[in-house]
Formats: C-alpha cells, structure tokens, sequence
C-alpha cells in the first residue's frame, strides 16, 4: 500500500486531506455525496474511503471495491453504512463520536432560547417593517424544564449546560444512565412528556428507532411546549408534528434533520413544516461549525492512518479494538478471523513451523470476529502469509511491515 487512493466527499475539512497527504496518500476529493450506483463507478481501487452523514455505504459498494481496507464516517453517526457488510470484508469503520458534540449543544441551546422568546416571528415581522415590541408568548428558559431523550454524550453535555441556564433538567434512556448534576431520570417516555416544557431528542440511527415519536407522543406532550429534533430525520412522524404546530398544540419547534435530504448545497429542499410559525429549520448543521469539523477531521484521518500504518483499531465501529505499539519489529500482520476457538494457537503453529519468532503479538474479540496483531522479528517465507490466508478462519491479513 505504498500510493494508497483515498475518496473524500461531501466536503470534508481540508485538515483532513493534510494530514491524509501528509502520509504519502493520493487524495480525491468531492464537494457532494453520491449514490450507491455513482459510488460504486469511483470506487474501484480505492484503499480508503471518506463520506459524511448522506453517502450510503451498502453491501454492493462494499462488494464492488475489493481494494477498500477502511471507511471514515466523518461525523457521529454510521447508520448510513452497512457495518455488516463492512466486518465480513475485512473493512474497518472509525467516526468521531465526540468531536461535534458542543456544536450540536450549543445550537439545541440557542434553538430553545429562540423558540421560548418566539424570536423566529420577531425577526420576521421586523424584516417586513412591523414593530411589536409585545412580550406576549416570550419566556425566559429560567425555571422552565427540559426533556432530554436519548442521555448520551451530546444529551449529558445539553443537560449540564442547561441546568447552568436554571432550567429543571429531566431526561430519559432505554439504557441506565448516570444523572448529571440535578437531572432526573424518567422511567417512561412519557413520564417525561407529561411533565416538560421543552422536549429535545438526541437518539441514534439504529433502525428501531424509525419512526419511534409520533401522533401518540406529541399528543402527550404539555400544550405550549417546544419540540426539537437534533438526531436523525426519520426518528419522527413530520405530518404530525406540522399537525400539532398548526393546532397550536405546541408553540414551537426547531428539526435540523430530515428523513430526505438535498445531496449537496443549493439543491431545493422540500418540507411539510416550512412555513410554520416559530418553527426553526436548519439544513443539517448541528456538527457544522468550523472548529466541530476541524476536529473531526483531524480526528477520523488520524484513525485512518493508524489503521492504515499499524493496524490499530482503536474505536473502531465493527472491529474488536485493539492497539499494539510500534517496538522496531521488522513485520506486522494485522489478522481478522472468524471467532472460533483455536485460531490463535493455529497461527502461531504456523509461524513455529517456519522458524519465526513472535516479538509481540496481541489478539481481541468482538461478536463474530478476532482481530489479531503480530510482531514479527525477521523475514519469513512467502509460504507463511499463504498458510494464513488459507485458514478456514480468515475473512482477511494484513501485511503491514
């Protein structure tokens, strides 16, 4: 892999491309995602691919780019890649789950603020010419409470943030979550919605989630509460929400995500809640800040990288995580293998028989697969990779070094 081909799209921070170049790779760009059927034509021979939230990996990308060794998900989440497809390649996959989490935090933040003083329908009627300085329907957040639902990194960091705002901060988590500060923790979705002036959700993209907050759970929440979705589009019945917008139910909402998605800047963008009243859109943009992508950039690349060089996995989506320093070893063999008892016994039996001496080695699982990393401190035979690759056990080897 000495000129390694690496595929960036949909805009990807340049520190990305530089620390990309900055190992001797050939960086492509694009400024916009592309389809299963457009990646599959640019992916041919493509050792390291790129994408954001909009570009779907599928089992047939994956099929049609035997090359591929690593996908970077610059960003959260990696619903839009098929992880399964990717571990039975022998393709490992690295996002960045906390590189954008203040962004998307401070932009929920922001959202209520704005939604609680209606400054969406303020700056509206000043741009047409109308002063009203009435205060009705504005709010301070002060003493109002906050639902948060999903208590992972970005809805822990809101409730902190939040709570220093003086707002009663109330969250609920399928899994068991640690409160924060004076957060408390609802048993019930709606037990929170019973209860709360604003309901946020910060779920993620797995597909039990589809659909999950609809008529019922607006139905539940409180009259004149606020609504924001920050986490994936297709988590929430839109024609419901418009509905209990339009009624007056809820005095407000602010959605950032949306089930279908313009590909690329300037594109139109069609939506049953555009022109609601104190109903803020944005197009996607709660990681969009450049310190969030620089991050994000830096951080994905350098995974990259260091699976690339050493074979390190380290948060890794779908391959056991292990790291294994670099000690001057002359090789490295990075081996995903079937998880079957046995296997690391078989390998070494493998290098003992050609005289090999393991200098360091370490071996992790995870569900269906091991992943093992082997120093190796002089040549071998050629005969010693086919012997591996030969193994019932393998999905794929890795000659590093």
């Amino acid at each position: 892999m000495d000129k390694v081909r690496v595929l960036l799209l949909e805009n990807i921070h340049p520190d990305a491309v530089a620390r990309l170049e900055s190992e001797g790779y050939l960086v492509d760009t694009l400024p916009g995602a592309l389809d299963e059927d457009e990646l599959i034509a640019r992916i041919n021979g493509v050792q390291l691919l790129g994408i954001r939230s909009k570009t779907k990996v599928t089992a047939r990308v994956i099929e049609a780019a035997p090359q591929l060794v690593a996908i970077g998900a610059f960003c959260i989440g990696t619903d839009q890649i098929d992880l399964a497809a990717a571990s039975r390649s022998g393709v490992a996959v690295f996002n960045a789950p906390f590189s954008n989490t203040r962004s998307v935090v401070e932009l929920a933040l922001a959202e209520i603020i704005a939604m609680t003083r209606r400054l969406t329908e303020k700056n509206k009627a000043m741009h047409e010419g109308v002063w009203d300085k009435a205060a009705d329907g504005s709010h301070e957040v002060r003493g109002r409470s906050l639902g948060i639902v999903g208590y992972g990194n970005i809805g822990t960091q809101l409730s902190v943030l939040a709570e220093a705002l003086g707002m009663r901060v109330y969250f609920y988590d399928t899994a068991d979550k640690l409160a924060l500060g004076n957060a408390q923790r609802c048993d019930t979705l709606d037990e929170l919605l019973e209860i709360v002036d604003v309901v946020t959700l910060h779920v993620d993209g797995r597909p039990g989630n589809s659909g999950f907050f609809g008529e019922a759970q607006f139905a539940k929440m409180r009259p004149q509460s606020l609504f924001l979705n920050l986490s994936r589009g297709f988590v929430i019945d839109h024609a419901a929400l418009r509905e209990h917008i339009a009624s007056g139910h809820l005095a407000g909402a602010a959605v950032d995500v949306f089930p279908k998605e313009p590909k690329g800047r300037g594109e139109q963008f069609h939506s049953q809640l555009r022109g609601l009243p104190n109903v803020i859109l944005t197009p996607h943009i709660g990681g969009s800040t450049e310190e969030a992508q620089a991050d994000i950039g830096g951080f994905v690349a350098n995974k990259l990288t260091m699976y690339v060089r050493e074979g390190n996995t380290t948060l890794s989506v779908n391959l056991p995580p292990i790291a294994l320093p670099m000690q001057g070893a002359q090789h490295r063999t990075a081996y995903l293998h079937a998880n079957t008892p046995g296997v690391l016994a078989q390998v070494n039996s493998v290098l003992a028989e050609h005289r090999v001496n393991v200098e360091g080695q370490v071996l992790a699982t995870r569900g269906e697969y091991g992943y093992l990393l082997t120093d190796i401190g002089a040549d071998y035979a050629d005969e010693v990779v086919t012997r591996l690759e030969a193994m019932p056990q393998t999905v794929r080897l890795r000659v590093l070094s």
